[in-house]
């Protein structure tokens, strides 16, 4: 678990230094908070899968597991679109979707890493 939160963590300042480079201050926030739903997310959804890994495929405990981390992030994705209706003003739509589906998108492919 802790190297899914030392990577995520690492995701969550290069989202920010990217942003700031070119999005200026505000670019940089809106990718630190984009980046920053995007990891809460994803480590829920782990914690949450993580015990039935290895997990008989008869007793259904992994497929259920799945399913809450899916709507996690699904939920997360709401926020993200709420946010970004709500605070358009302060946050630019574009660095926070760039910072969410950047940290995403890298955490999910390396799930499999995080969940052994």
């Amino acid at each position: 678990m802790m190297r899914l939160v030392v990577v995520a963590i690492g995701l969550e300042v290069l989202a920010l230094m990217v942003g700031l480079a070119l999005g200026g201050t505000m670019g940089g926030v809106a990718a630190l908070f984009g980046a920053s739903i995007a990891t809460g997310a994803q480590v829920v959804a782990v914690v949450l899968l993580r015990p039935a890994v290895g997990t008989s495929s008869k007793s259904g405990v992994f497929q259920q597991r799945w399913a809450l981390g899916m709507a996690v992030r699904f939920a997360s994705f709401i926020v993200l679109a709420a946010l970004m209706i709500t605070m358009k003003a302060q946050l630019p739509p574009l660095w926070l979707a760039a910072g969410y589906l950047g940290t995403m998108l890298v955490l999910l492919f390396a799930e499999t890493q995080f969940l052994t």
